[in-house]
């Protein structure tokens, strides 16, 4: 199996590195402007799962497992918003 020189994988970490920053920048646009409810829960979402995969990509790179550990409590996080804003709404929806 080949595997890549050092080089090669900082180039490519800074090329995520960029993609992640253009993104979390359209998704705080999206969170702070977002029209409804749903769509800021979303884009705290995307930007919490899209900072797990960093962190992953970055410990991965840094080739040091114990920094992904801080992934899981941030998608668990993650998970636990939609779950009450879920029940947020369809509390609202039925009246009670």
């Amino acid at each position: 199996m080949l595997m890549p020189d050092q080089s090669t994988t900082m180039f490519l970490l800074s090329i995520a590195t960029g993609l992640f920053i253009t993104a979390s920048i359209f998704y705080f646009i999206r969170l702070v402007k977002g029209p409804t409810l749903p769509d800021m829960v979303l884009a705290v979402d995307v930007l919490s799962y899209d900072l797990a995969v960093f962190i992953i990509i970055f410990s991965i790179a840094c080739n040091s497992p114990l920094l992904s550990v801080g992934a899981l409590p941030l998608v668990l996080w993650a998970y636990l918003l939609d779950m009450y804003v879920s029940k947020y709404l369809i509390r609202k929806e039925l009246g009670d």
